[in-house]
């Protein structure tokens, strides 16, 4: 007796209706001037050819007669031209963490953040905006690109169940990658635990562009940032196996929680002095909450 196929993951098996319903109504934004190749939904202040009449101005010896209002014309005597708002498009670019940093251990971290890549990719298709969605370890490690509009969301949750096993991490190198190969503008969001033994400072400043804003989502899971560990303890990097043999007591407990409170600290000042934007969640907190409120009062959605 055969099996029966597997059914399609969907958006649906990650995400509650009621909060794809609510996802609906919101779109990306950015603040940067966009310049898509393609014509989208997206609306600028540029002047073009779309279908929406903006404004007219008066005729000048060159311009394209085509655009000449025949109407004003006959009323005014005068050639006006149309001016219409022309449609932009948008590229969103998720960069997700799948290192095993990220994927081991307790606090759902891996869950967390592809909730949180779903929910984002799917605002970006649903309002016809170009998405590139990219996974990270040791470099690129797979990508579904320049996916667009609503039939792509089947896609994108085909992707996210079909990421690659952790493995170690080198941000760098996968900046680099994913330098080499961005084009247009719009939006970088980048969703990780930012926990790089190799720091992430010449990683991040590769993903700077005049043309991008840039994102970057910091995932921690209430271990991480509240720990619950007393006695001699043998720790091992899950990513290179390094060992470290410690005794944990209060006042080391105390100081661990200062350094990863000075080290998110200096992420989010690294982030605003280049002009970026850092957002620090628990993997213990609601993916809705952040979506639909934190990065509403951060402008990554609206």
């Amino acid at each position: 007796m055969t099996e029966a196929p597997a059914q399609p993951r969907r958006l649906g098996d990650l995400l509650s209706q009621d909060f794809l319903t609510r996802l609906d109504a919101l779109d990306v934004m950015s603040r940067r001037i966009l310049q898509g190749k393609l014509q989208g939904e997206r609306r600028s202040k540029q002047r073009g050819r779309s279908v929406e009449f903006a404004d007219h101005r008066p005729y000048a010896v060159g311009d394209d007669l085509r655009l000449i209002d025949w109407n004003t014309f006959a009323r005014l005597d005068q050639l006006f031209l149309k001016l219409f708002l022309e449609e932009q498009d948008l590229t969103v670019h998720i960069l997700l963490d799948c290192s095993l940093s990220l994927s081991s251990g307790q606090g759902g971290k891996d869950a967390f953040a592809r909730k949180l890549a779903a929910a984002l990719g799917y605002v970006a298709l649903v309002n016809n905006n170009r998405l590139t969605l990219s996974a990270f370890a040791d470099g690129l490690a797979a990508q579904a690109e320049n996916l667009r509009g609503r039939p792509s969301t089947r896609r994108l949750a085909e992707f996210l169940f079909s990421l690659p096993q952790g493995q170690a991490s080198d941000f760098d190198k996968a900046c680099r990658q994913f330098q080499a190969a961005r084009s247009g503008s719009g939006v970088v969001i980048v969703i990780s635990d930012f926990l790089f033994k190799n720091g992430y400072e010449d990683a991040l400043t590769r993903l700077l562009s005049p043309a991008y804003d840039l994102y970057a989502i910091q995932v921690l899971s209430p271990q991480e940032i509240q720990p619950e560990l007393t006695g001699d303890l043998r720790l091992v990097d899950v990513e290179d196996g390094e060992i470290a043999e410690i005794t944990v007591t209060a006042p080391l407990m105390t100081h661990y929680r200062r350094m990863l409170a000075a080290y998110c600290d200096q992420l989010d000042r690294f982030c605003a002095r280049r002009g970026a934007a850092y957002v620090r969640a628990s993997s213990a907190d609601s993916v809705e909450t952040l979506v639909l409120t934190t990065l509403r009062k951060r402008g990554l959605l609206k």
